[in-house]
């Protein structure tokens, strides 16, 4: 079996580098798009495990896609972990805890995410 394969979807570069050099090092194969229409794409180009996915990015956001993809059978089993960085304090209607679970996310941290809530998340999803 070959590695599992994570996909970031994330607008901040800085993150996303940090991410895929330390997912690299405990052994996931990591794909990486910056906007949700490029999640979109990469995810029916070549299906990941699993997908670390920010809500607020442009043109798409991360509840858009986490939407678009559990209602979309061939990609409904591909556990999503939603990061956001809107505190729990803040209670906006765009963006909150409960419209994560609406949308059928598999589970959501808040940014900023340690690696290892992240790294914990994601193997706790494809065990």
């Amino acid at each position: 079996m070959g590695k599992q394969t994570v996909l970031i979807v994330d607008d901040e570069p800085d993150f996303v580098t940090m991410l895929k050099q330390d997912l690299h090092s405990e052994g996931y194969a990591v794909e990486v798009a910056y906007n949700g229409v490029e999640a979109i794409q990469k995810v029916k180009q070549s299906p990941p495990d699993i997908i670390v996915l920010d809500i607020m990015m442009p043109e798409k956001d991360g509840f858009a896609v986490c939407s678009e993809l559990k209602n979309d059978d061939r990609y409904a089993d591909i556990p999503i972990i939603l990061l956001t960085a809107v505190s729990d304090h803040v209670s906006s209607s765009q963006y909150s805890h409960s419209q994560a679970l609406d949308v059928e996310a598999d589970d959501y941290l808040s940014k900023p995410a340690s690696f290892e809530e992240i790294l914990e998340s994601i193997r706790s999803l494809l065990a």
